[in-house]
């Protein structure tokens, strides 16, 4: 029976009935969802790893012990994993390797646009690209039999519209695969030098096989079209805009297996068409790799570099009619909702703390990231996991005063301790602010090494934050609430004072947590209320000014507190 699936969870369905035993990564949007849906197979051991290049070196882990395995991650995670995706290239596989990268075209929920396929390409590695939920199912599965075949860890790349988007799906059995045993081969799995020289043929020979396997494969098909003047090669969503916007007009080529690309197919396409032409998101990899092939074609030119494609964008670029959706009136403004962190949210008060006392504070990616915007303003740096911590200690070890790096608790366990590290080290006077809100908060309340918690709730190791920092050296750990406004500037301003570098801790659990108890809602004597706004100063969005007075939206406040130590008339009065 035929149902709808979102991307993620048809993808999730797929790595079960293609039989794989572990699973092993490190949420990011829009990955996420795929490992959170394979947790609910117990057929499946599933975990968050602390990070992205410990998921895949798991990953590999199983697969080298003979059960097929799977590793998610977003496009930046796949930078951090970088180091083992190269060199597994080399040794191969023994049962089924599945790599799921997410790419986030139009920076929905990240910090840069890049286009995964290049990583494919440098690594040697094949790549697949579903561009529906039955597809995303259907090449999770396909996948396992080609890593299988090919020896060698396969790719599949999601991107956010494939990924959160729904569409039917046909859902089949688990296939249950046998364990495949493990045999020592020191020469491939044993990369030292010596060892890596000879695989690096073996490696460019596979890549050989798998182009000639692409160019057969029912992964790159052509959808014939009545008009030959032009002809389609896509790929991924786009194939999904195309055919929405032109139908089948135009013979489409597309193509499933995105690497090795299908050279025969590709120049017997072009060889039907007038005019080639290119539609693909983000950087020219088919265009570019066409133009290495001797095909004349058009993309980039067309569409651009930035951000996301859609049916009306291909039409208009084509010279075809817009008919698919309307378009906005340019007259209507629509207000601007900008992100803002939630009422009653713990990085409000510590925010506030150090805007008020001037600091130059080094970000981190979560949540806190949005400090940065106003009224807080108080963030002047974000560049990737874990720069916060050794960032504070370059900036301080350059003269910079007054300076403090903020990182979540599950950005700490992902790259922050070996930042931290370097400043017990090479001793700079540096003060790190660890933000810990017992969740992993920005992907969607997952657990981390410090929850206690493992992926399905049940109790697992738990690490003291405390006790770490101070086993790295650290003399100087305080434990702040950040409700407390007092608190958070006295210890902020002593441990900015200290000789020596410090870590603070900012403990308090988000208020979107279900086991979190809430105050009752703040009210306003407007009698007292001199309209100063000095409340609104904290960016609470269950704050507003109504006839000149506070006013607190009783549906989102929690009553936490932080406004009402602004107030210098008492006007705030907690809740019945």
């Amino acid at each position: 029976m035929k149902r709808l699936m979102q991307g993620n969870e048809a993808a999730a369905r797929g790595l079960y009935e293609a039989g794989c035993c572990v699973a092993s990564s490190y949420p990011g949007t829009p990955s996420t969802e795929i490992t959170e849906e394979i947790a609910k197979y117990d057929d499946v051991y599933s975990e968050w790893s602390p990070n992205e290049k410990v998921s895949m070196e798991t990953a590999f882990g199983a697969s080298l012990a003979g059960r097929r395995s799977f590793c998610g991650m977003k496009h930046v995670g796949l930078n951090v994993a970088a180091d083992p995706l190269f060199t597994v290239s080399y040794t191969g596989v023994n049962a089924g390797m599945v790599i799921c990268v997410a790419d986030d075209a139009g920076m929905h929920s990240s910090q840069n646009e890049q286009d995964s396929r290049h990583y494919a390409k440098a690594a040697k590695l094949p790549m697949l690209e579903p561009s529906d939920s039955q597809e995303a199912l259907d090449y999770f599965k396909a996948a396992y039999e080609i890593s299988e075949k090919f020896d060698a860890p396969v790719i599949v790349k999601m991107c956010t519209r494939v990924a959160h988007s729904q569409s039917l799906v046909e859902a089949g059995e688990r296939q249950e695969v046998p364990e495949r045993p493990y045999e020592k081969n020191i020469a491939k799995y044993v990369m030292m030098p010596g060892n890596a020289i000879k695989r690096h043929p073996v490696v460019e020979e596979r890549m050989k096989r798998l182009a000639d396997f692409a160019e057969t494969s029912g992964l790159n098909r052509i959808d014939d079209g009545s008009d030959k003047s032009t002809g389609i090669v896509t790929s991924s969503t786009c194939y999904q805009y195309v055919k929405e916007a032109l139908g089948d007009k135009f013979p489409v080529l597309k193509l499933g297996m995105i690497w090795p690309m299908p050279e025969r197919k590709l120049k017997n396409f072009a060889d039907t068409v007038d005019r080639l032409v290119i539609v693909e998101e983000l950087d020219g990899f088919i265009e570019e790799h066409c133009k290495i092939l001797g095909l004349k074609c058009e993309g980039k030119s067309l569409f651009g570099y930035l951000g996301e494609l859609s049916q009306n964008i291909i039409a208009e670029k084509l010279g075809l009619p817009v008919t698919r959706g309307r378009k906005l009136d340019d007259s209507v403004k629509i207000p601007a909702r900008p992100p803002l962190m939630c009422a009653g949210c713990p990085h409000r008060g510590l925010f506030f703390t150090l805007n008020q006392a001037g600091c130059t504070v080094l970000g981190d990616i979560g949540c806190y990231t949005l400090g940065a915007v106003a009224p807080l303003s108080a963030m002047d740096m974000t560049l990737c996991m874990g720069a916060s911590v050794s960032a504070v200690h370059g900036f301080s070890k350059a003269g910079g005063k007054n300076v403090v790096a903020v990182i979540g608790d599950s950005t700490f366990m992902h790259s922050g301790m070996t930042g931290l590290a370097n400043i017990a080290y090479n001793q700079s006077k540096s003060t790190v602010i660890i933000l810990d809100n017992s969740i992993t908060g920005m992907t969607g309340h997952q657990q981390n090494p410090t929850t206690g918690l493992n992926i399905k709730g049940d109790p697992a190791g738990k690490i003291d934050l405390e006790s770490l920092c101070r086993a790295m050296g650290f003399n100087r750990v305080r434990v702040v609430d950040p409700y407390n406004l007092k608190e958070c500037a006295d210890v902020l301003r002593e441990e900015l004072d200290a000789d020596e570098s410090s870590v603070i801790i900012s403990r308090r659990p988000c208020a979107l947590l279900k086991h979190v108890k809430h105050n009752p809602p703040l009210t306003v004597d407007t009698a007292k209320c001199v309209g100063c706004k000095s409340c609104m100063k904290i960016g609470c969005p269950a704050l507003s000014m109504k006839g000149g007075k506070a006013h607190v939206d009783e549906t989102l406040c929690v009553g936490c507190g932080v406004c009402e130590q602004r107030c210098k008339f008492g006007a705030f009065k907690g809740g019945e």
